[in-house]
């Protein structure tokens, strides 16, 4: 008996830590997607979205940039050799996705959004 009143504190901090938050992107420091998010719409005041569990899509434009998170560089990195990034660069664990020919509009929109991904 003792034994379980032990563990119970212990099994109530670890339900405490469950469920789900949905109200957007977390203040955790190593939520790389949500800090890109914050650098984007804050900082640059680029209009940006979360898409997905993944990604950020820039100017609400679904061919337009876009952005999709890998937990580490070196999985970013690996999807290049799966063929999933042909037309992205490669910046830290995400790839920055862009049209084939950029617009002379979007120049500065990417090294804002560079910017903010080399921070990360």
């Amino acid at each position: 008996m003792k034994r379980a009143l032990l563990l119970l504190p212990a099994l109530l901090a670890v339900l405490a830590g469950c469920g789900s938050n949905d109200a957007g992107p977390s203040d955790d420091e190593s939520d790389k997607r949500a800090l890109a998010l914050t650098c984007l719409e804050d900082e640059k005041e680029i209009d940006a979205r979360l898409e997905g569990e993944h990604s950020i899509v820039l100017n609400d434009d679904e061919s337009g940039p876009r952005i999709k998170f890998f937990l580490t560089a070196a999985e970013a990195e690996g999807a290049a050799f799966r063929g999933e990034r042909e037309g992205a660069e490669q910046i830290g664990a995400a790839l920055l996705f862009v049209r084939p020919e950029v617009r002379d509009d979007e120049e500065d929109l990417l090294k804002e959004v560079e910017d903010c991904l080399a921070d990360l």
